[in-house]
Order: C-alpha cells, then structure tokens, then sequence
C-alpha cells in the first residue's frame, strides 16, 4: 500500500463546553407555580437542575465559549479551523446561519461554515458531516459544536416538557490523523414519527399560532419517545459494534445523549455496561439536545474518565426522528 493510500482519520484534539450561569432546581420550578415536584421529576427523568442562558444570551454566545475551550484544549487557533459546523435545533436568527455568527465571533472568515438541525442528535449529525470532510481530506481542521437555548420555546405551564429541557453547549476541535480517530457514524431518521417530537410553528408553516409567540413551544408524546428511542437506539448500538468488527465488551465507554436516565440506563443494560463506565450528566443538566452528547464528552475528559486510545461509543436520539452513533478512539 503507497502511503498516500492510508487512511485519513477525524480525530478529537481538543473538547470544550459551557453552560449558562442560571441555575434552575426541580425545587425552583415548584416555586415558580410548575405542577411538579422534585421526587417526581427525579424518578421519571433523573434529573435534578437545569441552566438556563441569562436575557440577551444567545446560542451563538454559549457556543463560542465552547468552542474558545475546544480550541484551548487542542492548541489550534482559531485561523486554523477550515469548517466549522454547528448542530443547533435553536439558531440565532433564521439566517445567517448560526455557525457564521460564530465564526465571525472568532475573528475568523473564509471557511465554510453552516449549521445541521437534526433536533437532539445535531452534534451526531454534525460530527458525521466534518468526519466525512476530514476523510475525503477536503478539511484539515474542523470545529464542530452542539449548542442551543431551548428553554426560549418551553411552555413552562406544561409539566411534561419544561421539567426536561436545559441550554448549554458543547465542542470538538477534529484534526486529520493518520492513526486513529472516529472509526465509524451511523445516521437513520424517520419523519413518519414528526407529531411525536416537535415545535408547531416555523417559516414556511407560519409562525402565528394564536397570541403571538403562543405556538413556538416543544410538543411531545414522552411514553411513545421513550419506546422508540429505546429500540432505535439499541439498533445503532448494535451497528457501530458490527460495522467495525467488535463485540460490546471492546468499549471502554458510553457517551449517551442525556434525555432521560431511565433511556441511558436502558442502553446500557443492553450493552451490559456498568453505569461507572457511563457518563451520565442528565441530573444537573437536563436534556441539553445537541449540546448534552458534547458537554458530557468534555466533562469525562476532563475529569480523566476518558483516556487516549480508548473506544468510545456517542449516540443520541431525537425530534425527526433522528438518531444517530459515532465510534472513536479518543
């Protein structure tokens, strides 16, 4: 094999994450008026407090401060990033897309740029798409970030969906490699699913749904989701594992998307996984959407969970539906 044969490799050089000041507890919302309480908040969802961003704290705001740690952790500057993409179900504005108000943010211009909306799975969706840039060697250097301000578009009367949601971000700096790395993606989606899992308004659909900004909330059918993402996230365990010719005793550990503890422990089960081997952030995050599989990335990393050379699994399931793997050796 000539060397310009072997394989090019995205591999993670550098983590970030950030999280807005704003802390909420299950208590907070008790007091706020929310029909709820902690223990049963806790025994559903597993989680305990969320962030929320401050007035005037916007997506592209929580994503740059991820990404400057990302960049940190990786010794690049920021002129040396040739993509950027950005997951985000929660964009700055309609257009530009939030990924060039980021690059922008970094004192940057001239690389491509651009946002992946896949709801909750963003981050996968945005890893496969800078992954497949790395290895076609089309870039060299890539940011990708999951960030979003989903709190903006909670009902916060309704008990079944604003107990569940928080904001934060999270980042990866990709550097080509010619060793090791993401070894493989996997992407499905499902729009018969849509009614599920939504927001009711938009652009083209119309953003008037009675007084104004009355539509623009998350809508959600919890024990239907529940039941889906179980299995769909059961298949694109199973595929990673098959596709890269190993048994699920080959992983060192599991970077689940933080929706729910009793879907991560699920997950788990299925790959019989000890939950130390899991990184678990849900409790004090909430379900951050493409910005939980990031944050819990970068936390395990920097606390030494996560060491070189082991095999880690990220997965993560959402509105669309769209879920999604991603296999690497850190």
């Amino acid at each position: 094999m000539s060397p310009s044969a072997h394989p090019i490799y995205a591999r993670i050089a550098g983590t970030g994450s950030y999280l807005p000041q704003q802390v909420v507890t299950n208590d907070d919302l008790v007091k706020r008026g929310v029909e709820t309480s902690d223990e049963w908040i806790a025994s559903r969802t597993g989680i305990r407090q969320r962030h929320i961003a401050a007035a005037g704290e916007l997506t592209s705001d929580l994503a740059l401060q991820a990404s400057l740690r990302a960049l940190d952790a990786a010794g690049v500057s920021a002129e040396e990033i040739d993509l950027i993409v950005v997951g985000t179900t929660t964009p700055d504005l309609i257009f530009p897309s939030t990924a060039t108000i980021l690059q922008h943010k970094l004192g940057v211009a001239g690389c491509p740029a651009f946002d992946v909306n896949a709801a909750c799975s963003g981050f996968i969706y945005a890893l496969t798409v800078a992954d497949k840039f790395i290895r076609s060697g089309a870039a060299k250097t890539a940011l990708v970030v999951g960030a979003e301000t989903l709190t903006r578009m909670l009902d916060w009367n309704d008990r079944n969906t604003c107990v569940l949601f928080g904001d934060g971000a999270g980042a990866v700096v990709l550097k080509a490699d010619g060793e090791t790395g993401i070894l493989s993606t996997h992407m499905h989606a499902d729009g018969s699913k849509k009614d599920l899992l939504w927001n009711p308004v938009g652009v083209s659909v119309g953003f008037e749904v009675g007084e104004p900004n009355a539509g623009v909330r998350v809508k959600m059918a919890g024990n239907d989701v529940f039941k889906y993402a179980v299995k769909a996230l059961d298949a694109v365990v199973d595929e990673a594992l098959v596709a890269n010719g190993l048994d699920k005793a080959d992983l060192d550990w599991l970077v689940p998307h933080q929706a729910n503890l009793r879907i991560i422990e699920a997950t788990a089960k299925r790959l019989e996984m000890p939950m130390d081997r899991v990184i678990v952030t849900v409790d004090r995050h909430g379900n951050t959407s493409s910005g939980s599989v990031p944050l819990a990335l970068d936390e395990a990393v920097r606390s030494g969970k996560i060491q070189r050379g082991q095999r880690v699994l990220l997965e993560a399931f959402g509105g669309g539906f769209a879920w999604g793997s991603a296999l690497l050796r850190y």
